[in-house]
């Protein structure tokens, strides 16, 4: 199952290390000016120097050269405070789903004492219900404050992180807000509205086994579960890998539609999708610039299955049926595992 390297909140403590400073990804993800920094593809920019916080470093986090994948870094003056701009291309895109998985990370990285004192959405760039704002006081231990903005721009997403220290929350929220107001869009209309993730519990019993009847070689379908908290989700179990436990999400209400399982705060999203005609569901993983499918199973998986699926030792999904790749301009390769292309 491909997973990336770091997610977003541990990357954003990573960036001194040299992968993140080739010349050669920095050219490919940014266009810089004296004053300002761009994401070509995506058409979003930022000024070098914004609310106290000045533009350290940019780069690529993961996919060097294709400009999906792309990250800012900007610092106080005496570097106590740090912000990074991350703007991303994943084939799954849900600023509020980046939201809550962001959320759950947050907790789990910086302890249970943490207190989220914020989390609703706000204007950017004129639309209402632009961005998902959130802030989190007394992590780790009480020592810092930690604040983040979740957008969805067109096919891409802008996730906003400022910390700092707590005797310096003033600065951090000032610190985001300021990002919030520089950022700048090529067409502020592609900005969708998001609103936090409602969940409620829907607890599902456990169907047995599901048997992979059929391995798609086809084109990625749009997976068929409102996004941007639209309608409401509920949590239908659990899946228990070896990295951790997951949610399973369904739409509230609904007892024949699609299932995720959000992965990480980086994009990565389980989806099992009802195929046509009520046979069975279609299964596909989502992660940055690429959608692998599976197949169709007769029946949803187990949580067991799942969570053999996402540690990649079902016997079943050892390799995807067809990988379906996209670039920063929009363009998508199918390759199937025979390594054709269509």
């Amino acid at each position: 199952m491909p997973k990336r390297a770091l997610s977003l909140l541990s990357a954003v403590l990573a960036l001194s290390a040299p992968a993140f400073a080739r010349a050669a990804e920095e050219r490919e993800a940014w266009t810089t000016t004296i004053t300002d920094l761009r994401a070509d593809a995506a058409g979003i920019g930022m000024p070098q120097s914004v609310a106290g916080l000045s533009l350290s470093k940019s780069g690529e986090v993961s996919h060097g050269g294709k400009g999906i994948d792309n990250y800012a870094q900007y610092l106080s003056d005496d570097g106590a405070i740090q912000a990074t701009l991350y703007v991303y291309l994943p084939s799954y895109a849900d600023a509020s789903l980046a939201a809550y998985m962001t959320d759950k990370a947050v907790t789990e990285r910086f302890g249970a004492r943490t207190r989220r004192t914020a989390y609703a959405s706000v204007a950017v760039a004129g639309h209402a219900d632009g961005a998902i704002r959130a802030v989190y006081d007394d992590a780790a231990d009480g020592a810092l404050t930690t604040a983040a903005a979740f957008l969805h721009v067109g096919r891409w997403l802008v996730k906003l992180r400022v910390t700092g220290p707590t005797e310096r929350r003033k600065e951090v929220l000032a610190g985001l807000d300021g990002m919030l107001a520089g950022l700048r869009f090529d067409d502020s209309s592609s900005i969708h509205a998001t609103k936090p993730a409602r969940l409620t519990a829907c607890p599902a019993a456990d169907a047995g086994e599901a048997r992979l009847t059929q391995r798609s070689a086809a084109a990625p379908v749009d997976v068929a579960l409102p996004r941007e908290g639209r309608e409401a989700l509920c949590i239908r179990g659990k899946v228990d890998t070896a990295d951790g436990s997951l949610d399973i999400l369904q739409q509230a209400g609904i007892a024949y539609g699609a299932i995720i399982v959000p992965v990480d705060d980086a994009g990565t999203v389980m989806a099992f999708d009802p195929a046509e005609a009520g046979r069975g569901y279609r299964l596909s993983i989502h992660s940055v610039g690429q959608t692998d499918l599976y197949g169709v199973y007769d029946k949803v998986p187990s949580a067991r299955q799942m969570a053999q699926i996402l540690d990649g030792k079902d016997p079943q999904t050892a390799q995807a049926g067809a990988t379906a790749a996209y670039t920063a301009n929009g363009q998508m390769t199918v390759r199937t595992a025979d390594a054709k292309l269509r």
